[in-house]
C-alpha cells in the first residue's frame, strides 16, 4: 500500500475545525497588546522627535539653547542662512553612506517596501537613524515635514518587535502598520486619519485582525501626544464658510486643479531626480547640491525653510496676500523637489500641505478678484486645495478627506471635500500610471496594487463550484481495470484527474489520482492491485459550505490538489468533488464578470426594435 501524505482521518479532521478559530481569537489578543505598546512607544518617540527638531532649529537659526517651537522664517541670518541647508545634506549624506541608504527619501515608500516585499521586515537601526537624518535636515532648513519619518520611525518600531517575537508575517505587518498609524496620530492628532492612511497606504485590508491593533495603537499615540504636546494641534484652522452646496460649481474646478498639481508635483520630483542620477559624482553630495539652492530659495524666500507649519496655518487663516501665495507655492515645490530628487531625508506630508493649501488660497482669491461676486472663503479652499493635492498624490483620498474632517471638526466641511478630493483623485488616475509614493518603487520593478478588494475565493462556497457528480468507484477495483476504462476514452473517465473511492457500504473510503495509478502500473505491470491500495485512505475533506479560501488552506497544507466533498452531517456521505481546475474557473468566472459587459434593457429594445 502506497504511503499517504495524509494520515488525519476524517472524524478528526471536523472536530479539529473550530481550532484555527480559537488560535485566531488569541492572536487577535496578543496583536492587540503589542499594538498598545507600540502605540505608546509611538507617541513617545515622535514627542522626542519634535524636541530633537525644535533644539537643533533653535541652535542653528537662533544660537540657543531650546526645545521651544522655533519658526525658522523668522531668523536673521541674511545671507549666512545660505550655506545652511548644504551643511545639513552633507550630514545626511553621509548618514546614508555610512549608516544606510535607507535614510534617504520621505520614508513611506520604505514602509510599503517592507510590507510588500520584504516580510515587514525594517531594519532596527532605521528606529533612530531615519529620525536623527530628518532632525538634522529639518533643523537646518531642509523643507520637510517630519510626519513621514515618524511613520517610519513608529513602523520600524512595530517590525522590529514583530521581529523579536514569533509572529507570522501577515502579523508583523499589522505591528508596523500600527507602528506607523501611531507616529501619524501622535504628529497631528488624527486617530481616525492614521487608521485610513495605514489601511489606504500600507496594509491595502480592512479585517478585524489589523483594524483593531491599529486603533488601539493610534489611540494611545494620541493621548501620549495630548499630554506631551498639550492639544493645540501642528497648524490652526478657523472657521472657514465653506458655502455648501451653493459653492459647489467653484469645488469641481478646485478639484481639478488640484488634481493637475499633483500630477505635476510628482513628474517634477521624479525629473529632478533623474537629473541627479545622471550627475557624475558620489551620492554623497547631491543633498549639498540641492541645500544650496534650498539656501538661495530660503534667503528670499524664509517661509519655506523648515516644516512650515506656522506658514500652513497662515494660509488657512487667510493671512497671506495673493502674491506671497503664489510666491509660496512655487518656492515651496521648486524647493521640495529638489531636496527630495537629491535623496535628503525628510517627510512629504507637510511641505504637500503648504503647496496645496497655497494652491487653494490662490485659487480661491483669484476667483474673487475675477468675479467680485464670488465671495470665496479663501480660508475654506485652502483647506480643501491641502487635502486634495495630497489625497490625489498619494492616492489616499479617504485618509485626506478623515483628515481635513478632523483638524477642522466641522462637519460642513465633508461635502466640498468629498468632491473636491475624488475630483483630483480621478484626475491623477487618469495622467498617472503610479502615485507620488509608488513611482520610487515602481522604478525599482516593484509594482504595488493600491486597490484593496474582497478574495474572490472568500465569497464562492464549495458547493457553488464542486462537481455534483463525480467519478466513483469501488475502492476494491483493480489498477488494471482502471486503466482500461480510462484506454476506452469513456467521457465518465477522462475528463477527470482523481476519482473517489467507496467501500462496500458505498461510502469514502479514499481517492486515486492518475499519478496514484501510474505509479501503482509500474510497480504491478499485470495490475492487480486494488485502487485503496494504489491511493490515498481516509483523506482530507472539504465541506459544501465552506469558501473556497477555506478548501485552499486545506489544499495547501496537505499537499494535494484535489478534495472529497461530504455532507456536514456525514463525514464518509460522498456530495461531490473539487479540484484545482473548478477553483480556477471560479475565479476567471470573476474576472469575466468585471470585464464583459452585459447589453441593458436600452440596448435590448433596441435589438428588438431592429428585429422588426
Amino acid at each position: 500500500m502506497s504511503t499517504s501524505p495524509v494520515t488525519t482521518t476524517c472524524p478528526a479532521a471536523h472536530a479539529n475545525r473550530n481550532t484555527p478559530h480559537k488560535q485566531w481569537r488569541r492572536r487577535l489578543f496578543a496583536l492587540s497588546f503589542f499594538a498598545a505598546l507600540i502605540g505608546l512607544a509611538g507617541g513617545v518617540a515622535a514627542y522626542w522627535l519634535y524636541s530633537l527638531i525644535n533644539l537643533l532649529t533653535n541652535l542653528v537659526f537662533f544660537h540657543r539653547f531650546s526645545f521651544e517651537h522655533a519658526n525658522p522664517a523668522l531668523n536673521t541670518m541674511g545671507l549666512w542662512v545660505i550655506p545652511l541647508p548644504a551643511i545639513g545634506g552633507l550630514i545626511v549624506g553621509l548618514m546614508a553612506k555610512y549608516g544606510s541608504p535607507k535614510i534617504r527619501g520621505h520614508g513611506i515608500p520604505e514602509a510599503m517596501e517592507a510590507i510588500l516585499f520584504n516580510q515587514s521586515r525594517i531594519p532596527p537601526r532605521m528606529a533612530w537613524l531615519k529620525p536623527t537624518s530628518v532632525a538634522i535636515a529639518i533643523g537646518t532648513g531642509a523643507p520637510f515635514g517630519a510626519e513621514g519619518p515618524i511613520i517610519v520611525t513608529g513602523g520600524a518600531i512595530g517590525s522590529t518587535l514583530g521581529q523579536a517575537l514569533h509572529l507570522t508575517a501577515p502579523e508583523r505587518k499589522v505591528l508596523l502598520a500600527s507602528g506607523a498609524a501611531a507616529g501619524m496620530a501622535a504628529t497631528f492628532s488624527t486617530p481616525l486619519a492614521a487608521v485610513m492612511l495605514a489601511i489606504e497606504l500600507l496594509l491595502f485590508e480592512y479585517k478585524a485582525r489589523s483594524f483593531i491593533p491599529l486603533v488601539i495603537a493610534s489611540t494611545l499615540a494620541t493621548a501620549v501626544r495630548l499630554s506631551l504636546l498639550g492639544h493645540d494641534a501642528m497648524f490652526t484652522v478657523g472657521t472657514p464658510d465653506f458655502q455648501f452646496p451653493s459653492e459647489i460649481v467653484w469645488y469641481l474646478p478646485l478639484g481639478i486643479a488640484a488634481g493637475l498639481t499633483a500630477i505635476a508635483l510628482s513628474r517634477s520630483l521624479y525629473k529632478i531626480e533623474d537629473c541627479f542620477e545622471k550627475i557624475p559624482t558620489d551620492p554623497l553630495w547631491w543633498p549639498v547640491m540641492s541645500g544650496l539652492i534650498i539656501g538661495v530659495i530660503g534667503y528670499f524666500v524664509p517661509r519655506v525653510l523648515g516644516i512650515g507649519y506656522d506658514t500652513i496655518s497662515d494660509i488657512l487663516n487667510a493671512h497671506l496676500a495673493l502674491g506671497l501665495l503664489a510666491v509660496i507655492f512655487i518656492a515651496k515645490a521648486t524647493s521640495l523637489v529638489f531636496a527630495l530628487g537629491s535623496g535628503t531625508s525628510g517627510g512629504i506630508l507637510a511641505p504637500t500641505f503648504m503647496i496645496g493649501a497655497a494652491m487653494g488660497g490662490f485659487f480661491a482669491s483669484v476667483c474673487n478678484h475675477l468675479f467680485p461676486g464670488a465671495h470665496l472663503s479663501v480660508g475654506a479652499f485652502a483647506l480643501v486645495g491641502m487635502a486634495a493635492v495630497f489625497g490625489s498624490a498619494a492616492r489616499a483620498p479617504f485618509t485626506l478627506i478623515i483628515f481635513a474632517f478632523e483638524l477642522t471638526r466641522d462637519y460642513d466641511s465633508v461635502l466640498p471635500l468629498m468632491l473636491a478630493v475624488v475630483v483630483a483623485h480621478f484626475v491623477t488616475l487618469m495622467f498617472m500610471e503610479n502615485s507620488i509614493l509608488t513611482e520610487k518603487l515602481a522604478r525599482r520593478g516593484l509594482h504595488v496594487h493600491q486597490e484593496y478588494e474582497v478574495d474572490v475565493f472568500q465569497q464562492v462556497a464549495v458547493s457553488s463550484v464542486m462537481d455534483k457528480k463525480p467519478t466513483i468507484l469501488p475502492a476494491t477495483l483493480t489498477t488494471g481495470e482502471l486503466a482500461r476504462r480510462l484506454s476506452a476514452r469513456d467521457p465518465g473517465y477522462v475528463q477527470h484527474q482523481a476519482f473517489l473511492l467507496v467501500d462496500s457500504k458505498g461510502e469514502l473510503a479514499g481517492i486515486i489520482t492518475r499519478h496514484d495509478l501510474m505509479r501503482a502500473l509500474e510497480r504491478d505491470q499485470a495490475g492487480k492491485i486494488t485502487l485503496i491500495e494504489a491511493g490515498t485512505s481516509n483523506p482530507e475533506v472539504a465541506l459544501p459550505g465552506e469558501t473556497l479560501s477555506d478548501a485552499l488552506m486545506r489544499m495547501k497544507e496537505q499537499e494535494c490538489g484535489r478534495l472529497p466533498v461530504v455532507s456536514p452531517d456525514n463525514p464518509k456521505q460522498i456530495v461531490g468533488y473539487l479540484g484545482r481546475a473548478a477553483i480556477l474557473d471560479a475565479w476567471f468566472k470573476r474576472i469575466h464578470e468585471e470585464q464583459h459587459r452585459q447589453p441593458g434593457w436600452i440596448k435590448l429594445a433596441e435589438r428588438f426594435a431592429k428585429s422588426r
